[in-house]
């Protein structure tokens, strides 16, 4: 077994991009449930846990587009599988469609990559300027809010929490709901209680959607208010995913969860940003791009870095090549 890898972060998330995966099916969403056994998911664990990885590593397998309307399709993947949505993601493969040709750019201007994901077909808007990429804007699948303020009691006390779809299922609060701010010392604790959050409403009626492979809570949005800018609300906040994975940037879907959630209260009006920083102070900027009868369009910028190319090999003898999680 040996594999390839181009590596990308955006705003401190990593996402490592592989080819060359076989993936059966006739869409990205049904790639997704097949991918869930067999070999596709051995070379998520090879390449995602350790030692080869960690347990906060992410990243994509490049699949073919759902139709010709697409440039290609892409399996995201993370230490317990395989997600619906990911908007630091699509940034990265946009910034890295244009860096490798992929999908041909002007050297001043925007280039527009669209892809297939199993939540629905998404864009990277990429912006460059002397040849350079200076920034990514993602344009996600029209999010809304599936319920509001449901009672739950916590480890750390009662709390009200929203359920909210941005090509996922977000449940969100208040970090200060549960004596707690989004900072690193405090890291733990967020981990600890998003992952209790998460599994409590994983089964709630309102994450049941009517496409099952998108049902279930994907992760806890814990968040800062830090009041407002010139442009809009601005907020801080950290998204623990999957069973404790820890979003080092604003989460790209997450995101867009936040404006749905933002909007339909009124905190977000059209024509404003939200200016939303992650746990480790990088930021993204989000606003709404569309409304229509699904919910909002949301378009959240940001900018996406190649870290560099890998070879990964697997030796016949290492005992090791299912890879290993220690949380």
């Amino acid at each position: 077994m040996r594999w390839t890898t181009d590596d990308w972060h955006t705003a401190g998330e990593p996402f490592r991009i592989v080819e060359g995966v076989a993936t059966d099916g006739d869409t990205v969403a049904a790639r997704r449930v097949h991918a869930a056994t067999g070999e596709p998911d051995a070379v998520r664990r090879f390449l995602c846990l350790e030692p080869r990885g960690h347990d906060d590593m992410y990243g994509g397998f490049i699949t073919p587009p759902d139709d010709d309307g697409a440039d290609f399709g892409v399996l995201f993947w993370h230490k317990d599988g395989f997600s619906t949505a990911c908007g630091h993601g699509t940034m990265a493969l946009g910034a890295w469609a244009v860096r490798t040709g992929r999908v041909p750019a002007p050297d001043d201007g925007e280039a527009t990559v669209t892809i297939d994901v199993p939540s629905g077909r998404v864009q990277a808007r990429v912006q460059r300027a002397a040849g350079r990429t200076t920034g990514v804007i993602f344009r996600n699948v029209a999010s809304r809010v599936l319920a509001t303020d449901i009672p739950l009691t916590t480890s750390a006390g009662a709390v009200t929490v929203d359920l909210v779809f941005g090509g996922a299922v977000y449940a969100t609060l208040p970090a200060t709901a549960l004596g707690l701010e989004v900072t690193p010392a405090h890291t733990t604790e967020l981990i600890r209680l998003g992952r209790e959050i998460k599994w409590a409403l994983d089964a709630h009626p309102a994450a049941q959607l009517a496409d099952d492979r998108l049902s279930g809570v994907y992760g806890t949005i814990l968040f800062d208010d830090l009041g407002r800018t010139a442009d809009g609300p601005w907020q801080r906040n950290v998204t623990v995913f999957a069973d404790g994975e820890v979003d080092r940037s604003p989460c790209g879907s997450g995101t867009a969860a936040r404006v749905a959630r933002l909007a339909a209260s009124g905190v977000l009006g059209d024509g404003e940003v939200l200016t939303h920083d992650s746990i480790i102070g990088t930021r993204f900027l989000a606003r709404v791009a569309a409304r229509t009868d699904d919910g909002v369009i949301p378009e959240v910028s940001g900018q996406a870095y190649r870290v560099g190319r890998s070879e990964f090999e697997l030796d016949a003898d290492d005992p090791l090549a299912a890879g290993f999680t220690l949380r």
